[in-house]
């Protein structure tokens, strides 16, 4: 009784913060949809057959670093679906040491056009597999592509758009902005709440999902940024060290398909406490 007691006052609860970020965040979900909107669909089309923008300068207009550990039934097709996307593009695979044959399945990418395949001998954490993927990337604008499809690699075109276009330096991917009960786990959007309103209290942005898989950043800035954290603290770093160089983050809502532990969900509590001390570590240092 006691256990069923606390679960129906935390959903109480936290339904009354869900209406409050409803209610608070009405005036981003129309800024941040607004390009969407506006925009003529002469330019969305060209983005969608891989015409560039007329300021890209580079070879290819965006690179995908996709870190992978332990995804051998589903990374095939995140790639597959990323590789289908119509726009120029880089793909840049991390592999940080997967032991279940997911490592066979990347390397049958190496000598691919288009591909870059990058093999950890062993684990060293998401932070890492980013890190060792943004030096290799070579488009105008990096994005991150998760391997476990909670992520809809379609909605890649609608994260980069504001970057091509000129709007923004710097693009996150929202589950929250236009959906905030898209993830059904009640306890990972409290947390996910709580740890997003903790980081724009600590750097003065106005997110409303810091932790996002999406996050594209043009490659000048991203490469110049020094990655330190291996594990999921990159989330806080990336983020306070954007702000701290006084780069505006636009949002865009996306899709999102939650996965459970049970299904092989690698973030646990250590990674949050880490998370907490990340985002006061890295707003003064």
């Amino acid at each position: 009784m006691r256990s069923q007691a606390a679960v129906s006052i935390s959903e109480s609860q936290f339904r009354d913060i869900d209406q409050g970020i409803a209610n608070d965040v009405v005036s981003r979900i129309e800024e941040s949809v607004d390009w969407l909107q506006e925009a003529p669909q002469r330019e969305l089309s060209q983005l969608g057959n891989g015409i560039p923008c007329s300021h890209v300068e580079t070879n290819t207009a965006i690179s995908v670093v996709i870190p992978v550990f332990n995804e051998r039934n589903t990374v095939a097709k995140v790639i597959e679906r990323v590789a289908s996307l119509q726009i120029d593009k880089q793909i840049v695979l991390v592999d940080d040491g997967s032991t279940d044959g997911t490592q066979q399945i990347l390397s049958s990418y190496i000598g691919r056009k288009g591909f870059e395949v990058i093999l950890h001998p062993h684990n060293q954490g998401k932070g890492a597999a980013l890190k060792s993927g943004f030096q290799r990337a070579r488009g105008e604008v990096v994005i991150v592509q998760d391997a476990d499809l909670e992520y809809d690699p379609n909605d890649i075109l609608r994260v980069v758009a504001p970057i091509l276009e000129g709007r923004s330096d710097v693009v996150y991917g929202s589950r929250y902005l236009a959906n905030s009960v898209q993830d059904p786990s009640v306890i990972h959007r409290l947390g996910n709440w709580l740890l997003t309103q903790f980081s724009n209290w600590m750097t003065c942005n106005r997110l409303t999902d810091m932790e996002t898989c999406y996050k594209a950043i043009r490659r000048d800035i991203l490469q110049s940024i020094d990655i330190e954290q291996r594990r999921f603290g990159f989330e806080p770093e990336i983020t306070a060290k954007l702000a701290r160089r006084g780069h505006r983050i636009f949002e865009v809502p996306i899709s999102y398909q939650s996965r459970s532990w049970k299904d092989g969900k690698k973030i646990g509590f250590k990674d949050l406490i880490n998370t907490l001390w990340c985002i006061v570590r890295y707003r003064f240092s």
